[in-house]
């Protein structure tokens, strides 16, 4: 039993699966720090008495349990705050121009009166239809944008390092990502920034809901020689004479103290308006020319969702090699969560697509982090938690799955 056997990254020995959707207690509650650590301790989904995952318990109180037209008021009370009659800019919006950023963007300008400024981190490489969309979100939507590109050799080679060290290709981009809001805030003296849903609505700490704001935490001070990029200090990419700390501007974020003292506020769309994902795709190709794909992503059913990027299939990928959650179990949840498809529907495509390997890019991606395949697969697998995952007559299979046939079930 796998209840015997040595669980990778502090997750739970027992695998247990929501009684209402298909998430599993595997799941990280955050990943943006996420360590190689084989036993470092780390907050999981967490699920009530019942079986049911925070994030379908949340989905019931999003329901039955929130007034909805007063998060409405509470909203335009907080724009009204920031706006701006001087044709500043009156709040950032983060975003790649993905229906997530395009609605969150759009709906502030359109419907409540303010002057977004979109700042995007760039993807490591672009798919056509996510520069396409990125180009809709300005000519079609009407939204100004700042598209910010890191130093390419540097962001290739902490990319390849997060990749190898820690299996989590996208680190280097989710720091990005994370600071940008707040970073382009302070650079054009602007006070708001509001990000789409927030992720605890997945599955983090159900607490995290009932705060609009976002935990700031992450942008304390600290000796940014330290600070760790794909398994590697900062101080020891300098030492090799290769970088310095000019390089690293764009993934140092700003300081906490300094946020606050200037007053800039980090808010989530989703704690006022109620999030429905595909609500927000129909919204963005009707508003802004968003386009799903022409044919359904690898590893999931779906044609909308983060498209923007050729190594965001790995990135999935390899939260399924490392938690036993691929990208059709992140895509089936919210879904059955939404009544958009039965919890028997999202079994079975689970079993169909989650454990598919995105091939498409795949060439693309090795070159990108100039790694061979068989250095691909042995950093893979050497990351296949012992609990999680077996290898039969040289095939390598889960211990246990939603649809209860692992080779532990």
């Amino acid at each position: 039993m796998s209840k015997d056997l040595e669980a990778y990254y502090g997750l739970p020995n027992e695998v247990k699966f929501c009684k209402k959707c298909v998430i599993s207690n595997q799941r990280p509650s955050s990943t943006i720090e996420f360590k190689n650590e084989k036993n470092k301790k780390k907050e999981v989904i967490n699920f009530n008495d019942n079986g049911v995952c925070s994030a379908c318990v949340y989905h019931e109180e999003k329901e039955t349990g929130i007034d909805w037209k007063d998060r409405d008021h509470k909203l335009r009370t907080l724009l009204n705050k920031f706006k701006r009659s001087d044709g500043s800019y009156d709040v950032i919006v983060p975003g790649s121009g993905g229906k997530d950023s395009a609605f969150t963007s759009h709906i502030l300008k359109y419907k409540y009166g303010m002057n977004p400024l979109t700042v995007t981190w760039a993807p490591h490489l672009y798919t056509d239809i996510g520069w396409k969309n990125m180009q809709s979100w300005s000519h079609i939507g009407g939204l100004d944008n700042i598209l910010y590109t890191p130093n390419g050799m540097l962001h290739k080679e902490l990319t390849k390092n997060a990749f190898h060290n820690l299996l989590h290709p996208f680190q280097p981009f989710i720091i990005g990502q994370r600071i940008i809001g707040p970073a382009f805030a302070k650079k054009f003296g602007v006070k708001l920034v509001m990000y789409g849903e927030n992720q605890a609505e997945y599955g983090n700490s159900i607490e995290e809901n009932s705060n609009p704001i976002m935990n700031m935490d992450y942008f304390s001070s600290n000796d940014v020689m330290s600070m760790s990029f794909g398994g590697v200090s900062m101080e020891d990419y300098i030492k090799k004479n290769k970088y310095n700390i000019n390089d690293f501007v764009p993934y140092i974020a700003p300081d906490k103290e300094d946020l606050v003292r200037d007053g800039i506020e980090v808010h989530y769309l989703g704690y006022y308006l109620k999030w429905d994902p595909q609500e927000c795709y129909y919204y963005s190709a009707d508003n802004t020319g968003f386009q799903a794909n022409p044919v359904r992503t690898e590893g999931t059913y779906s044609k909308y969702s983060s498209i923007d990027d050729k190594i965001d299939p790995f990135h999935y990928f390899t939260t399924f090699i490392k938690f036993g959650i691929g990208r059709c179990s992140y895509d089936a949840a919210q879904e059955v969560r939404h009544d958009k498809i039965t919890r028997d529907e999202a079994c079975y495509l689970v079993s169909k697509y989650d454990a598919e390997f995105p091939s498409i890019y795949f060439k693309e991606f090795l070159n990108y982090i100039d790694s061979s395949e068989d250095e691909f697969w042995e950093t893979v697998n050497k990351h296949r938690s012992p609990h999680l995952w077996k290898k039969v007559e040289g095939e390598w299979r889960l211990r246990h799955t939603v649809n209860k046939d692992g080779i532990d079930d």
